[in-house]
Parts: C-alpha cells; structure tokens; sequence
C-alpha cells in the first residue's frame, strides 16, 4: 500500500469516528428528550391539568472547541414539544363548580281557550335559570316565565323551591325570580353559591364558550362550542326591538336552554342563552348588558330604555342607487320610517319615501353619532343601549343629497307598547 492510500484510509477512518461520535450524541439527546417528555407527560396527568411552557428551540449549536465545526446536539436546549391536553378536565371542573347554581325552571301553561281542554290539563313549560347573588335572586328569560307571577325551581341536587318573578324586561328578554322563604322551607343564603360574572365584552370569535341548562327538561346538561361571532342584533321575542351586542355560538342550545348561563372557561357566566336556529345558531344576551339592567330591576321593578324612534338599514349598494348624490364609498345606515313626534322625528331626520311606483326613494344616511363613525344598523342600536338614558342628547351626523348635516336628538323613553313600528 503506498503513501497516499495510507492516507485515504486514514481519512475515511478519522470520518467514521467523527460521525460515530455524533451518532452516539444524538441517541443521548433523544433519550434525554423522551425522558423530560415522559416526565412532563406525567407530571400533566395528575390532579390539575396545566398548559406545557413553550421553550425555545435550539437544535443545533456550533462546538467552539471542535475545529470540525460539526453541529453537536446539547439536550439542555431542545424543546420539549407540546403535548396535547384534553380539555374534558378543565370541562369536568366547571361543571361541578356551577351546577349547583343552575335551576330548572317550571311552570303551569294556562289553557288558551275558555272551553276545557283535558289534553291541555298540567301541561308545563319548561326552562333555565341561575343565581345571580345571595339574596335568592335567579336570572332567566322573559319568555319562559311569560306572564306568570310564580314559578316552581328545581336544583341539581333535587330541592324544589317556589320563586316570584320580581321583575321583567322583555326589551332584551331578562326575568328575575326571588326564592320565596315559608315557615316550612327556610333558606341559609350562606349555601347560594351565585355563578361569577365575566366580561362579555372580552370575547373574540373562537374562544371556547359552554352552556349548562334543561334541554328538553334533561336537567344539568353541558354542551360546548366556541364563539361563532360577537355583536349581533337579534329581535327579542315577542317585541318589535332587537337586543344588541348579542354572542352568536355553535354550542348546542336546545328548548329548555332558554334562561341558562353561557360560560367561558374560566367558569364565569358571560351569557344568557336566550334563541337558537335549527341550523345550529346560538344566540346569548351579553352578561355586561345584563349586568346593568338587573341592579335596576331588584331595586325598582322596571328599567326604562333609551328611544330614538326610528327604523334604518344598513346602506348597500342597491340602497344606494335609488339615492340621488352619494358616492359608492359611502358608508352608513339609511333611516327608513320615523315615529311621528319620536327624538328622531323632532330632530329634522328624513325617511325614505315611495313614489307612485313602489319605488323608494331618498331618506337621510347617518353616517356618525357623537362622533363616532357609523356603518351598520347595529352600531346604533349598542351605542344608545350603551352608552345613553332618557333625556341625553346625541348628535346625528346626516348626509342628505349629498350634505353632511349635524342634528341634534334627545333621547326618548322606549314605549311601553311592543306596537311601534321601530327598532331603534
């Protein structure tokens, strides 16, 4: 063998044990990984479910000392992949946290006709509720009490109560019911565990929600989604208004659902499920809403909404071919018909008209309200809800033929009759 293939060998060699040496080094860091994996693993799995940290990855790193400049695997700096934990745990835990403060609802449907119907005898309507604090107050629909002045409330652990309906607010379809004390049913008010309350207001669309109710008088059902969408103006039932901000969700919300709490998944009630679609639509009234209006109804009976007095689209494009001197950029809601001596009519809006051919025409595009711009319906109906009383004034920022005007409205008290022809 002469010289140079001596030093072939040698070299082939030299490589094979450098590349022995790394194998031997990546085989460790596996180990090690799988170690720290099964570790954290089991770590996981015990009595309180938590979220793996996410660490840094670094898979390779330069030996300073190896004038190869080989990458060396260093265990130390792998990340430990997460792990996927199921969320039946942390489902398990609300459930048992809130059921005993979620009721059944129940109560006698008087017979619509005069003549006795014996198939109508003891028929009963169904529905949910949850205590809102530790005076005995429960919070539920409008439309599940109807116009009962009583109502039976069944908890989880089976105890029946009677209850009154103290007050109701068909606007945005909230009841509140007291538990009613006897001399054969007192009550320690120590043991009412009232549901926290969250922050409507911080959902997003896919955040995880969960509804707990009486679908079909199954009592303590739990059904989950995530949030669908956020800010919907749904009618409330029954009346011509619609309840704004509304959360729309994908969990299942069935008859009987009706006056249940929606949760996030820290247990905190940031609904009331209150509608659905047989399409698989939820629909919630927002807690922070609901917050407000409750206090009100406990101390005063009633509560008095905000009234503008008028009903308005959404400008589109169709809309806006029938308006004379608008641009397609325009953005804003067109005011179809007023309530005649209503805020809005006493402060110069114009509706749409109909000529002799059906056809609309005109009618003011509002396009901001105190200041704040405006471009769906929806935005107008939360930003007085929100944010105004009976006797503020809003300014209407206006776009008529083409002029920005800016009309001042003071707001009205809502009708007590569901007869108006407005939504606004």
């Amino acid at each position: 063998m002469n010289t140079q293939e001596k030093n072939r060998n040698q070299m082939i060699i030299s490589s094979s044990s450098v590349a022995g040496i790394v194998l031997l080094s990546l085989v460790m860091s596996i180990s090690l990984l799988l170690e720290q994996v099964f570790t954290v693993y089991a770590s996981e799995n015990q009595d309180t479910p938590s979220v793996l940290q996410t660490q840094k990855i670094q898979l390779m790193q330069q030996n300073q000392n190896n004038s190869s400049n080989l990458p060396v695997l260093n265990s130390s700096s792998l990340q430990v992949p997460s792990l996927p934990t199921s969320s039946a745990n942390v489902l398990n835990k609300i459930f048992k946290q809130t059921q005993d403060s979620v009721v059944q609802i129940t109560m006698t449907v008087p017979q619509a006709s005069l003549v006795p119907d014996s198939s109508q005898e003891n028929k009963t309507a169904l529905g949910s509720g949850f205590l809102f604090d530790n005076q005995g107050h429960i919070i539920t629909n409008n439309h599940v009490v109807g116009d009962a002045k009583t109502v039976d409330v069944t908890f989880t652990n089976g105890d029946r109560l009677r209850a009154n309906v103290t007050a109701v607010d068909p606007y945005i379809d909230i009841a509140v019911l007291k538990i009613i004390e006897t001399q054969n049913n007192t009550i320690d008010y120590a043991q009412l565990t009232p549901l926290l309350i969250g922050n409507s207001s911080a959902l997003t669309v896919g955040d995880q929600v969960i509804a707990i109710g009486n679908p079909y008088g199954l009592a303590g059902t739990m059904t989950t989604g995530i949030v669908s969408q956020v800010g919907r103006l749904v009618p409330a039932p029954e009346v011509q208004f619609s309840v704004p901000d509304v959360i729309q969700t994908d969990a299942a919300i069935n008859p009987g659902n009706s006056g249940g709490p929606l949760l996030n998944t820290l247990g905190e009630v940031v609904g009331v499920n209150f509608a659905a679609l047989q399409q698989g639509l939820g629909f919630a009234i927002p807690m922070n809403l609901i917050q407000d209006i409750v206090p009100k109804l406990i101390e005063k009976g009633n509560y008095t909404h905000p009234y503008l007095g008028l009903t308005g689209t959404t400008l589109t494009s169709d809309l806006a071919a029938n308006i004379e001197n608008i641009t397609q950029d325009v953005k804003g809601v067109v005011v179809n018909t007023l309530v005649k001596g209503g805020p809005a009519d006493k402060a110069g809006l114009l509706g749409t008209t109909t000529d002799q051919y059906g056809k609309k025409h005109g009618g003011d595009i509002i396009v901001g309200i105190d200041g704040k711009k405006v471009t769906e319906f929806e935005q107008i109906v939360s930003f007085l809800e929100g944010n105004t009383m009976p006797g503020d004034k809003v300014m209407l920022k206006v776009l008529r033929n083409g002029t920005e005007l800016d009309l001042d409205a003071v707001m009205g008290e809502r009708p007590s009759t569901s007869s108006l022809p407005t939504n606004g």
